[in-house]
């Protein structure tokens, strides 16, 4: 089992540090860990390495097997790894304040990312808003067992997709994230970390893709029976392509809807004929 996981790199994805690559929040994230998990490493490596050249060097039996000392106390030893513990707890503060700026202020779009969105409100409780207005905001909305994704119309009609989250390249993505039954989670690893989607309350978050790809993730909340198929996928198309998708999404919608009330109003007319 060990030798398929290491020929298949991709099943290791993120095993050790948090996966990113996708958008600037998830790699200061990654960053971020990865400087703890570094420092935590060296500790474990010191603390262990003690521990094991103790238990051999005075193992039973061997050449420096004797009764121990029994010492009371060590003043300096004692001063030292409490000022050394103190020390790296300040220097990870130090570090988290630097990069949680960058994780928490979402970014201005670009200036090649989609430009139509200048002008509109971004509604927030906590998460500042991009710098620019450029940015495109959208409605997430958990589901059992389903996202929902409105996206903000701009007086051009209706937008919304179930299952896939479409966006441009190169803009700063807002999200609105609640829910409307139970809590669910929102996450793309490679995008960011993650954020609930609680019933009642909207949580924020943002990305920001630079390359055209595709983005998997899942609801990271035990929501019910089938949470496990409740899977989330973001798409990035350059913004050329991202502007046709959306025309013909809202084509679709309209369409859809012309549609359901044609079919409303022949059922409304058979049920006044049989009465």
């Amino acid at each position: 089992m060990v030798l398929g996981l290491l020929l298949a790199p991709s099943a290791l994805a993120g095993i050790f540090t948090p996966e990113s690559g996708g958008s600037p929040n998830a790699d200061d994230i990654s960053a971020l860990y990865e400087i703890t998990l570094y420092i935590a490493i060296v500790i474990f490596v010191l603390v262990e390495g003690t521990l094991l050249w103790s238990l051999i060097r005075y193992r039973a039996g061997g050449p420096n097997d004797r009764e121990p000392a029994q010492i009371r106390g060590n003043t300096p030893l004692e001063i030292g790894w409490t000022v050394g513990a103190a020390l790296i707890l300040v220097v990870l503060t130090v570090v988290t304040f630097l990069y949680l700026g960058d994780i928490e202020k979402p970014p201005a779009t670009g200036p090649d990312g989609f430009q139509a969105a200048k002008g509109v409100k971004f509604a927030s409780i906590d998460q500042p808003a991009p710098p620019g207005g450029g940015e495109l905001n959208i409605a997430v909305n958990g589901q059992q067992y389903l996202w929902r994704y409105d996206y903000s119309a701009y007086g051009k009609g209706q937008l919304f997709d179930y299952y896939e989250m479409v966006v441009p390249i190169n803009t700063t993505v807002t999200l609105d994230i609640t829910s409307q039954d139970v809590a669910h989670s929102w996450w793309i690893p490679e995008l960011g970390g993650k954020a609930d989607a609680i019933p009642g309350h909207t949580n924020q978050t943002w990305f920001k893709i630079s390359e055209p790809g595709v983005y998997l993730g899942q609801c990271a909340e035990l929501c019910g029976a089938n949470h496990a198929d409740m899977r989330a996928r973001v798409r990035a198309l350059p913004v050329d392509e991202y502007e046709a998708w959306a025309t013909r999404q809202r084509a679709g919608i309209a369409e859809s809807k012309k549609l359901l009330a044609a079919s409303r109003e022949e059922q409304a007319a058979a049920a006044e004929r049989e009465n």
